[in-house]
C-alpha cells in the first residue's frame, strides 16, 4: 500500500471514527424510553413484508402479519449481528500495532453491534409478554455465529457489507416514509440505522483490504462461500417462514383454507428472500463495490447462483403503497 494510500484509508477510518461520537445513543434513553410496542399499528411496512400480494387478508390481519414480520426483522439483525461482532473483533488484530485509527474504528463498530444485539433481545422480551404465545426462532445465533465464522474472511465481509448496505436501503426507501407504523418500531430501526451507515463504509475499506491479499484461486473460492453463505441465509429464512407463518394462521382472526394456508407461507418466504437476499443483491452500491472486486465468470456465477431467488421482488401496486 502507497503512503498516499494509506493516508487516504486514516482519514476514511478518522471520519467513521468521527460519525460514531456523533450518532452514539443508548439503548433505553434514546430509542425505548420506556415505551411498549402500539399493536393497533403496522410494524413492517407493505413494501417489505408484502401483505398486500395476500389479497385475501383483512386490514387487522395485514397488520397483525406485519407485526410478526416484524418481530422476525428484529430477531433476525440480533442474529447477524453475532458473527458481525465477532468477525469485526477479529480482523481488528490486523490493526493492533498498525493504523490505530483503523482500531479504533473497528472496535467502536464491534462495540455497537453487541449494543444492537442486547436492543434486540430487550425488545424480544417486550414482544414474548404482549403478544401471543407460540412464537418460534428458529436459528440459535451462536451456531449460526460459529459456522459463518468458519467462511473465509473475504466472504463474511461481503455478507456483511450486503446485510449493512440493505440496512440503509430499508430504512430509506421503506420505513422511514411511512407514518403510520408503530412509533416505538419505526424507532428502533431508525437508531439502528444511523449507526450502520458509518459499518458499511468499513466493511468496504475491510472486504477491499481482504481481497487485495487474495490470489485468482484464492478470490474464486471466497466467492464460493460467499454463495455458500448466501444459501444457509435462505436455509434460515425458509424454517424461520415456515414458523412465522404457522404462528400467524393460529393467532389471526380470519380462518384460511388451505391454499390460503400455503400462499401465506410462500408469501412470507417471498418477503423474507426479498427484505435479507434480493434486496441487498440489487443494491446498486453493493453490486459495484461486490463486482468491482470480479471478473466476468465470478460475476455470472453469482447471477447464476441468484437466478431462482429473483422472482422474491414486490409486484407493483405494493412497490406503490410503499411510495
Amino acid at each position: 500500500m502507497t503512503s498516499a494510500i494509506a493516508h487516504l484509508d486514516s482519514g476514511r477510518y478518522a471520519r467513521c471514527i468521527e460519525a460514531s461520537k456523533r450518532v452514539r445513543w443508548e439503548i433505553e434513553r434514546d430509542v425505548i424510553r420506556g415505551r411498549r410496542f402500539d399493536y393497533g399499528k403496522t410494524f413492517m411496512p407493505a413494501g417489505l413484508s408484502l401483505v398486500g400480494e395476500l389479497e385475501f387478508l383483512s386490514p387487522s390481519d395485514q397488520r397483525l402479519l406485519s407485526q410478526v414480520q416484524g418481530r422476525t426483522y428484529a430477531y433476525i439483525f440480533g442474529l447477524v449481528e453475532r458473527f458481525i461482532s465477532a468477525k469485526v473483533l477479529d480482523i481488528s488484530r490486523e490493526h493492533w500495532f498498525g493504523d490505530q485509527l483503523a482500531l479504533e474504528a473497528l472496535v467502536r463498530m464491534g462495540d455497537e453491534e453487541i449494543k444492537h444485539q442486547e436492543m434486540f433481545r430487550r425488545l424480544e422480551t417486550q414482544m414474548t409478554a404482549d403478544m401471543p404465545a407460540g412464537y418460534q426462532q428458529t436459528a440459535e445465533p451462536n451456531d449460526v455465529a460459529r459456522a459463518v465464522m468458519g467462511k473465509s474472511t473475504w466472504a463474511v465481509m461481503a455478507l456483511t457489507l450486503h446485510i449493512e448496505l440493505f440496512v440503509q436501503a430499508h430504512y430509506r426507501s421503506s420505513i422511514e416514509p411511512q407514518a403510520e407504523l408503530s412509533d416505538l418500531w419505526k424507532d428502533v430501526f431508525l437508531f439502528h440505522w444511523k449507526e450502520e451507515a458509518q459499518h458499511a463504509v468499513l466493511d468496504e475499506m475491510e472486504l477491499r483490504r481482504e481481497d487485495a491479499k487474495l490470489t485468482p484461486d484464492e478470490r474464486a473460492a471466497a466467492v464460493g462461500d460467499f454463495l455458500e453463505l448466501v444459501g444457509a441465509v435462505d436455509g434460515v429464512l425458509q424454517a424461520q417462514a415456515a414458523a412465522d407463518a404457522r404462528y400467524f394462521i393460529g393467532i389471526a382472526h380470519g380462518k384460511f383454507d388451505a391454499t390460503q394456508c400455503e400462499r401465506i407461507e410462500q408469501g412470507v418466504l417471498k418477503a423474507y428472500r426479498w427484505q435479507y437476499i434480493v434486496s441487498g443483491a440489487t443494491d446498486p452500491r453493493f453490486q459495484k463495490i461486490l463486482f468491482g472486486l470480479l471478473d466476468a465468470a465470478q460475476v455470472e456465477r453469482i447471477a447464476g447462483a441468484l437466478a431462482p431467488l429473483a422472482y422474491a421482488v414486490p409486484c407493483a401496486p405494493v412497490m406503490a403503497q410503499a411510495a
